[in-house]
């Protein structure tokens, strides 16, 4: 169950899946029947383009020596995942089918691969989005993707009662029935609340008056949004503890 906030500013499709391409950690290839998962093995170049260091007897190089060229030869899945605790932590989903080459060799302990999408679908809570390829390529990560985990956690951890003093800007129907509010998302457009309830939660987007493409500018945004949060009348949350929660 999700609220129905008023999105006056948010990254666009493309700008969202290579925001979630630069910060992934690992990355799920399926290619010739299998799948094989990769925790820090790969690098993002400005287009977009994926290369990937796998092990010399990785199956996965093998089917991308053997598939056609120019023929999809693989699928790669990366999973944005909130770094806060919460309930149904995975954000978005990004699918990216294309096709693998071999660019060098590394150290003769294994081989770079480099691959590149024809296909690229990006998965969130408001459903699937074919990103066109060319707005793809020429798209920038959010700036702030790479910290962006690190900023959520300070925020959840040392600022609790900041987070609350910002639900005074949340409409009291979107408050309805709360037992937590926490961040869950953070760009250069705004700050996203995860309003978490009984049995059903949903997302609050508080936009930023500018965008903020540095941490120092973030930092002045959330002063300026807890400032109007103060001159807002307080919203108490209900304090009740959700059915199976610790």
């Amino acid at each position: 169950m999700g609220d129905s906030p008023t999105w006056t500013a948010a990254p666009a499709a493309a700008e969202r899946a290579r925001s979630v391409l630069a910060a992934a950690w690992s990355c799920a290839v399926t290619a010739d029947g299998g799948r094989e998962v990769f925790v820090g093995a790969h690098t993002v170049g400005e287009d977009g383009r994926v290369v990937l260091d796998v092990p010399a007897d990785s199956a996965l190089l093998a089917a991308a020596v053997c598939a056609p060229r120019g023929e999809p030869s693989a699928v790669l899945e990366f999973a944005d995942v909130s770094p806060v605790p919460v309930r149904h932590r995975i954000r978005a989903r990004l699918w990216m089918a294309g096709w693998f080459s071999v660019e060098d060799e590394d150290d003769g302990e294994g081989e770079r691969l480099a691959f590149r999408p024809t296909r690229v679908v990006l998965r969130q809570n408001s459903g699937a989005t074919v990103v066109d390829l060319d707005a793809f390529t020429a798209a920038a990560p959010d700036p702030l993707a790479t910290a962006e985990a690190g900023l959520l956690t300070h925020l959840a951890d040392c600022h609790g009662d900041a987070v609350e003093r910002l639900t005074r800007l949340v409409e009291p129907d979107s408050l309805h029935g709360a037992v937590r509010v926490q961040p869950v998302a953070v760009d250069r457009h705004g700050l996203t609340l995860r309003i978490e309830r009984a049995r059903a939660h949903g997302d609050v987007r508080l936009a930023f008056h500018q965008p903020a493409d540095t941490v120092s500018q973030l930092t002045e945004r959330m002063h300026t949004l807890l400032t109007q949060a103060g001159a807002a009348c307080p919203r108490a949350l209900q304090r009740q503890r959700a059915d199976g929660d610790g």
